[in-house]
């Protein structure tokens, strides 16, 4: 028993400093930080930018579904932006979205086109925050592209600064066991996310003052079409940040029991979204843990949704393989 365990906790020491070498490798051409919000001055450009934070890190505070005017409801939720994109946003494999800006427009396999950056960010609106479309010219979406593109300062087009996304371990050769995952659950998340996934609020509900903790699952989590819904996002996410106050370095669970604790996460019940049969017009794009149909492989939604991935990724490889061409970005 002993060496299992000294044999799974080497393996995420070395999966912790090969994300090191790969962090240094990646900046080791051009040194670069996010730029301090603090450090701006008071004009009003400025405030736009320190206000796009705000909503970010309280977004339930400012477009929060208990706001006094209706007009101001467009988050469905009373999660926080910063719920999903860690410190403000400029965590490193904390799915950051510093240097994004010069990313947009962008081809967008669930939409089948070209999105702009405030595409993107209603995507987040309507799926994570389970709410409606900022309009484009509205005060809200005019401070969160602010911010975002103050994070970009200093990045040329095309660039790509290390620590984007939620990080990458080997995938499971069996399939994720939300079973599992409840054990992990009671023993290393239960004291922030409670023992029905359902948070710890910041004060009492319907006043507007979001959660200490985020809710994993129930009616104030995101949707089902949401990105952390996916499992390769969540386990990885899971794995690179959590417990509260673990960054991609000095990661506390082993891999497979990221995988196994973000299927519980994702076999929970959660807000439903409509109409989610219409995303991916090109199914050969779609990722393979979209945990909804229809699919172009042949595969089950529960293999979708919780693996293995490796028979999934042969079979669109081989399929590919006929058409001539590689369409998916999973096959490898």
């Amino acid at each position: 028993m002993r060496q299992a365990f000294f044999g799974a906790a080497l393996a995420a020491l070395l999966l912790a400093t090969s994300a090191a070498a790969e962090e240094i490798g990646a900046s080791s051409a051009k040194f670069w930080s996010a730029p301090q919000v603090d450090a701006l001055p008071y004009d009003a450009h400025s405030r736009l930018i320190r206000h796009g934070r705000d909503l970010i890190t309280a977004t339930y505070s400012h477009i929060g579904p208990d706001m006094p005017d209706p007009a101001q409801r467009f988050a469905g939720n009373n999660l926080a932006c910063g719920n999903c994109h860690l410190d403000a946003g400029v965590k490193k494999f904390g799915l950051p979205i510093f240097g994004l800006s010069e990313d947009f427009p962008a081809y967008s396999a669930r939409i089948g086109a070209q999105i702009t950056l405030q595409e993107r960010i209603n995507s987040c609106m309507t799926r994570s925050m389970n709410g409606r479309p900022l309009p484009a010219s509205s005060a809200p979406m005019r401070a969160i592209l602010a911010y975002i593109q103050f994070l970009s300062s200093g990045v040329r087009k095309g660039e790509k600064l290390s620590g984007l996304g939620a990080g990458t371990m080997p995938e499971l050769d069996r399939a994720a066991d939300p079973a599992r995952g409840r054990d992990i659950y009671q023993a290393r998340c239960i004291g922030c996310h409670n023992v029905d996934g359902a948070g710890v609020q910041n004060s009492l509900p319907g006043l507007g003052a979001g959660y200490a903790f985020p809710p994993l699952w129930g009616s104030d989590s995101f949707n089902d079409g949401a990105g952390m819904a996916r499992l390769i996002t969540a386990a990885n996410f899971v794995h690179s940040n959590m417990p509260d106050g673990v960054d991609y370095l000095h990661p506390r669970l082993l891999p497979e029991e990221a995988w196994d604790v973000a299927a519980l996460m994702i076999s929970k019940p959660r807000p439903q979204r409509a109409g989610l049969d219409k995303d991916f017009p090109d199914l050969l794009k779609k990722p393979i843990d979209a945990p909804y149909g229809p699919y172009a492989d042949g595969f089950s939604e529960e293999q979708h949704k919780f693996g293995p991935y490796g028979p999934i990724r042969a079979k669109l490889k081989e399929i590919e393989k006929q058409m001539g061409e590689v369409r998916n970005p999973n096959v490898k």
